[in-house]
């Protein structure tokens, strides 16, 4: 195997300022001189963090009720009332059709 160990020159390279630009600033236009280090945070964003903070607070699950019906189970001291399952079953299904009658 031979090596070429010819330089070739490159006639279209300048040297440019001396400054270092980010690689991405001529492709989106931005000029480096011209950014500031500021960051605004639209209406809606800031609502929506304040929303998710509060929902953060307002636990949906009370862990201490799952815990009271887990050791329930496996105690086998659990009592399930058919009666309520069936009410809370009808009521489900009726709130389902309600909601699909109104998209329709």
């Amino acid at each position: 195997m031979k090596i070429d160990n010819s330089i070739h020159s490159v006639s279209n390279v300048s040297g440019g300022d001396g400054k270092k630009r980010p690689e991405n600033a001529s492709a989106s236009g931005i000029n480096p001189e011209n950014t500031s280090n500021t960051v605004h945070i639209s209406a809606q964003a800031i609502n929506l963090k304040s929303s998710e903070r509060i929902s953060s607070n307002d636990a949906v699950v009370d862990m201490s009720r799952v815990q009271e019906i887990k050791s329930a189970i496996s105690e086998g001291t659990f009592k399930v009332n058919p009666d309520v399952v069936a009410d809370r079953l009808l009521e489900t299904v009726k709130e389902l059709i309600n909601t699909k009658e109104d998209r329709s």
